[in-house]
């Protein structure tokens, strides 16, 4: 039977009363019968205070809207949990043992003088992630490993206050470069990049230790950054550390919070000034990488040089610094330059499900198709701009994004064992060999086979998604109170109010289902404010305490701020009624999409996963330690069993046309499969019999809707994006005659 949720009604003599009541109370603001809670909908926390127990912005920064918790104050449960616990016996678990960059010996992120190999971006990729999830579950032989490796780091700054690899690009130290004079030159225009991501981990690590030997070590490095000149910083020499500087400002900021030294802003100043210009246009022309076209002369559209840089994940990472430099600058525009680097590469690329954009290592004119993908390590980063942007702003459509971008992107670009992974995933995309598919994606070379050494940038990097997300599921607010900002089942304990300790248990299978229940935990009552989070697609949200309906009238896109006297075992409803949309890409040729709630379903579609060698199968940049057992680490692709080359027939009243049905929970609480998702939709569809692989062995591009089909209507399934691993999540909309309901 076709699912259409109603927003719940109260009985006629209760709404009687309710209405009277709240006459009374909206002059005040609120509305709720109890004079002892105060119950608003407002767009983001109150800033005029300021936590009293969580480090926020000092003055002259920009007061905070959400306030990080440390690490292991939320620890998540159900699928999340299990995610975490996949990761640690599968890939992430297991790279110390296998990848060429974390192994020991003479690693020079081991070594107090910074000399030796393996010195760039993967160990502190991982470490973010590892270390993380060591934190989170509490596991004490990854929190052991974890510490080898921040002890190495802690170890390693220097008299004049640098620490870490002193030629972190491998480049560096190659023969050719090899002379005093080059080597001269490489200290003096430094590889900051990878420091940038070391200072995630020692962050981390403080906020679970509060060893203040970090604190030493990140004043004596930034003394040290403010003493190079401008020339010599985060200079050109190294690319990426020019483009991806807004990881070093975030660092510098967090500093400051810390210890207030004026000098650190000084320093913000500094690291802004001589990073990639995001906030400003028409740069990218002279800057835009080494695409075969532009040495063969090719001329570029205009609104290409609109970014200043279009490789993926650069994207994902550098497109938010102006929003962090907003916390300094004060200035509406930076903030606003972020909102607008969003929009400008999604309006290009992004005209597609699952939130990412078409950029299979850098976004092309052209090659906007929904067969176009993104790498791994760009949806993690993503993520992770998504969740820094809610904390600046507040605004849940940070919130939004990052669980649409977590629920139906990322999920589908790692092995359900979590111990292989895709470079690049696409909303489209049929057949996962292990063959070249460029140029039809930008990278020569198998990218599209689940391959445990797939790149070492995303081999390493995809650790920090599900960790880092489920840190951000809780955020303090300035009010000493917390907002549930981004949802999942999890146990959040936390100082609030007075300084209580409260601890908040959230038990749902959400975003699989609607409900979510939150049981309160203390010692006494307290008074302290929560804040839910009504996500933009919710149209009818339902909040109820301890069993009663709140007539707090929730609104989409905002949130509930509830203030009362909290006492242990209170309970909390919010059910987020989800209904089926349809969204029309008409800048993709009128493809449509089909949502229900924060899902984008997808086309079910038979997949074989066909073991392949390793060895055999691996990208140019694969590497793995002497005596590492590679054939324990297989490759797989993934061909399809069933046809895929279907479009859609809709209705006049296109969300009419699907039929929700719901199964049970999967045993193993990991619902990421296509055999294992507790939710089917079905739908009418045609075969299109032209509509096949194209010569570069891809889904061939989306033709022009209506498209024209003499083939008989079928009843498929469709699938959560994020359970297919095989996918059709743009469809084509087949030309039909059926127009009723």
């Amino acid at each position: 039977m076709k699912i259409t949720i109603e927003p719940s009604a109260l009985t006629s003599i209760t709404k009687s009363v309710m209405g009277l009541l709240c006459l009374l109370v909206l002059a005040c603001g609120t509305k709720n019968e109890d004079p002892a809670q105060r119950i608003s909908v407002v767009d983001i926390p109150d800033t005029s205070a300021t936590d009293a127990y969580y480090v926020s912005n000092r003055v002259p920064l920009k007061p905070s809207v959400l306030i990080k918790l440390p690490v292991g104050a939320v620890r998540p449960e159900g699928w999340l949990k299990e995610y975490l616990v996949r990761q640690k016996n599968g890939l992430t678990g297991n790279l110390g043992n296998i990848s060429a960059w974390l192994q020991k010996d003479n690693n020079a992120w081991l070594s107090p003088d910074g000399q030796g190999e393996w010195g760039w971006e993967e160990v502190p990729y991982w470490l973010k992630g590892y270390a993380n999830i060591g934190y989170i579950l509490q596991d004490t032989a990854m929190i052991k490993e974890a510490r080898i490796w921040i002890e190495g780091a802690l170890n390693s700054q220097q008299p004049d206050g640098f620490f870490g690899p002193s030629l972190a690009w491998e480049s560096y130290t190659s023969d050719e470069n090899r002379t005093a004079e080059r080597l001269a030159e490489k200290l003096k225009k430094r590889d900051y990049w990878p420091n940038m991501i070391m200072l995630y981990c020692l962050q981390s690590y403080y906020e679970y230790s509060g060893d203040p030997r970090v604190i030493a070590l990140m004043t004596k490095y930034f003394k040290y950054q403010l003493s190079v000149p401008d020339e010599d910083f985060l200079s050109e020499v190294q690319y990426w550390q020019r483009i991806r500087g807004g990881d070093n400002l975030h660092s510098v900021l967090w500093l400051y919070n810390h210890t207030g030294e004026p000098w650190l802003l000084d320093l913000a100043e500094k690291v802004h000034r001589n990073t990639a210009p995001w906030s400003k246009r028409g740069n990218a022309l002279a800057d835009i990488g080494n695409h075969k076209e532009i040495r063969e002369g090719m001329e570029w559209p205009a609104w290409y040089g609109d970014l200043i840089d279009w490789h993926n994940v650069n994207v994902a990472q550098g497109f938010r610094e102006p929003a962090q430099y907003y916390l300094l600058s004060g200035d509406p525009k930076d903030l606003q330059a972020t909102y607008d680097d969003f929009k400008i590469v999604r309006d290009h690329f992004g005209q597609v499900p699952g939130g990412m954009f078409g950029a299979d290592e850098n976004s092309r004119p052209g090659y906007a198709d929904p067969r176009q993908g993104v790498e791994t390590c760009g949806m993690v980063e993503q993520m992770n701009s998504d969740e820094h942007l809610l904390r600046i702003t507040g605004d849940i459509f940070w919130a939004d994004h990052a669980e649409e971008v977590a629920f139906n992107t990322y999920p589908a670009a790692v092995a359900p064992d979590f111990r292989s992974l895709r470079y690049i995933t696409s909303p489209n995309m049929v057949l996962n060999d292990n063959k070249d598919h460029s140029p039809g994606i930008d990278n020569p070379g198998p990218y599209l086979m689940m391959n445990p050494f797939s790149s070492r940038c995303c081999q390493h990097n995809h650790a920090q998604g599900w960790p880092y997300f489920a840190e951000n599921l809780w955020m303090a607010t300035p009010d000493n109170g917390l907002a549930a900002v981004l949802y999942a089942a999890n146990t959040v304990t936390a100082k609030v109010g007075e300084g209580a300790e409260v601890t908040i248990t959230t038990t749902t299978h959400y975003p699989f289902e609607d409900q979510m229940n939150f049981e309160i935990g203390l010692e006494a009552p307290s008074s302290f404010p929560l804040y839910f989070r009504i996500p933009g697609w919710a149209k009818s949200a339902l909040l109820m305490i301890n069993g009663q309906e709140v007539e707090a009238s929730p609104q989409a896109g905002k949130y509930v701020r509830i203030e009362r006297a909290w006492q242990n075992g209170d309970k909390i409803e919010l059910q987020l009624p989800m209904e089926i949309s349809v969204r029309t890409w008409a800048a993709n040729k009128h493809s449509v999409s089909v949502d229900y709630g924060p899902l984008t379903f997808s086309l079910k579609i038979g997949e074989d996963y066909v073991k392949t060698g390793t060895a055999e199968n691996v990208q140019h940049d694969s590497k793995w330690q002497k005596g590492a057992d590679v054939t324990a680490w297989p490759s797989y692709e993934i061909h399809p069993t069933t046809a895929w080359n279907y479009g859609l027939v809709l209705h006049q009243d296109p969300a009419t046309s699907f039929t929700i049905q719901k199964r049970l929970w999967p045993a193993d609480d990991f619902p990421f499969t296509p055999e294992s998702v507790p939710l089917i939709m079905t739908a009418q569809a045609k075969k299109i019999l032209e509509w096949q692989l194209d010569p570069y062995g891809l889904v061939g591009e989306l033709m022009e809707s209506p498209v024209v089909s003499e083939e008989p209507v079928e009843t498929v399934e469709l699938i959560p994006m994020g359970a297919a691993r095989l996918r059709i999540s743009a469809f084509p909309v087949v030309e039909s005659k059926v127009l009723g309901n």
